[in-house]
């Protein structure tokens, strides 16, 4: 099944939540404490044997690339086996990637050298778990052209992630459109697609042609994201030319734990839910299944501690978080927080409903709360942050739901 299939990780754009890809791409946001949102399409697939795996990237890629070279440098070339970041290559012509179907035509090369049968196309800038495996099962027992991963949605979302499949009983997919509140009894595409190699070899420049065009339409608006995107031009110009199926998530077919949960993290706010209900008893998304682990870089930091304060001698407390390696709570308390490696909250600091990133640091006697604080951000002593709106913004991002965004390595 590896040998067969070739995998495309899409990396391209710029993506949600915007404050915190001012400096990355959405797939090299960290997630849930230690981890980065591609790794759960990567960890897919090395769990279901795809070995085969080039990651298109684009904007602001440096900080995605490192993070491929350190945390997935896990498979054996003398094998066949790779993940490899695939920007731009320019081979005709001096185009960046245009979109989705662009990307592919740019790397044709790739697709007709590699002796496979399918194309798997995958957004990077989604979170969930899923065994591929039998999507290509599913694919070839259904006699397919296409196959799209489809979940249960109602119009939840953002607008450009509002793409609505309909299916008929032999689960073929029969009718695409933009979601409205009529479409409760629609399937929502997960951002995961299996193409035959030769189907996607004869339809690509047409395919490219329309994508464009849309795009140029006065009325396109931005960008929509990776999986949406291609629901809208790859598969409705092939439903009347081959068989295009939809393969129900979370279902008894896998060997994954039926948790169902998908994420776009299409907002601030729910990015900041996202990890807010990993901290729940019965989390909506499960991280322990031993057999499916997430894989990722893990830097070779000492063990997360708390300490009583230097000054206060009070007992350093975290209560309902997660605290990754590295942090250190020296007096200070932490509660329904995640903190990424090397925090270091300091001696009558309270932190509440936050995420510090990797090298934050809050200082004596500082209060944050309802906050996300970007990588190497400095909370100075006595500081208090997500107490007053107004005055929360004016100086930093405060979502709709009130939630402040302190971007990347800023000082206060």
């Amino acid at each position: 099944m590896s040998n067969n299939t070739l995998t495309f990780v899409f990396a391209i754009e710029r993506g949600t939540p915007e404050p915190l890809t001012e400096h990355r791409t959405k797939a090299a946001v960290p997630f849930a404490g230690k981890y980065r949102v591609i790794d759960f399409a990567l960890a897919n697939c090395l769990h279901s044997g795809l070995r085969q795996i080039l990651v298109l990237t684009q904007y602001k890629s440096h900080s995605l690339h490192k993070h491929l070279r350190d945390a997935w440098s896990v498979f054996n070339p003398e094998l066949g086996e790779y993940i490899t970041p695939l920007p731009p290559q320019m081979r005709d012509g001096e185009d960046w990637y245009r979109g989705v179907l662009d990307a592919l035509r740019q790397n044709r090369y790739l697709i007709e050298r590699r002796a496979c049968d399918h194309v798997l196309l995958l957004d990077g800038g989604v979170v969930y778990r899923m065994d591929y495996a039998e999507l290509i099962r599913a694919h070839r027992e259904q006699g397919a052209a296409v196959t799209c991963a489809l979940r249960a949605a109602g119009c939840e979302g953002s607008a450009a992630a509002r793409v609505r499949l309909q299916c008929d009983a032999q689960d073929r997919i029969v009718d695409i459109r933009h979601c409205t509140a009529d479409d409760t009894d629609f399937d929502a595409p997960m951002g995961a697609y299996l193409i035959d190699k030769t189907v996607l070899l004869e339809e690509i420049d047409r395919l490219v042609e329309s994508e464009v065009g849309a795009a140029a339409q006065p009325d396109a608006g931005p960008p929509g994201i990776a999986g949406a995107d291609l629901a809208m031009h790859l598969l409705p110009t092939l439903l009347d030319k081959h068989r295009v199926c939809g393969y129900r998530f979370g279902g008894e077919r896998g060997r994954v734990t039926p948790d169902r949960y998908w994420s776009d993290l299409d907002s601030t706010d729910a990015y900041f839910r996202a990890n807010m209900a990993l901290l729940e008893s019965r989390p909506p998304l499960d991280l322990y299944q031993p057999d499916w682990n997430i894989l990722t870089y893990q830097g070779q930091y000492p063990p997360a501690r708390t300490v009583p304060g230097p000054v206060s001698g009070t007992e350093g407390i975290f209560v309902n978080s997660m605290l990754a390696a590295g942090t250190v709570i020296r007096g200070g308390g932490v509660s329904h927080s995640v903190l990424f490696p090397q925090v270091q909250v300091d001696d009558g600091a309270i932190v509440d409903e936050a995420i510090l990133f990797e090298g934050c640091k809050v200082g004596e006697g500082a209060q944050i709360r309802r906050c996300i604080c970007d990588k190497d951000v400095i909370i100075p002593p006595g500081e208090r942050i997500g107490f007053d709106r107004r005055a929360d913004m004016e100086r930093f991002h405060v979502s709709a739901g009130g939630i402040v965004v302190i971007t990347r390595g800023q000082r206060l």
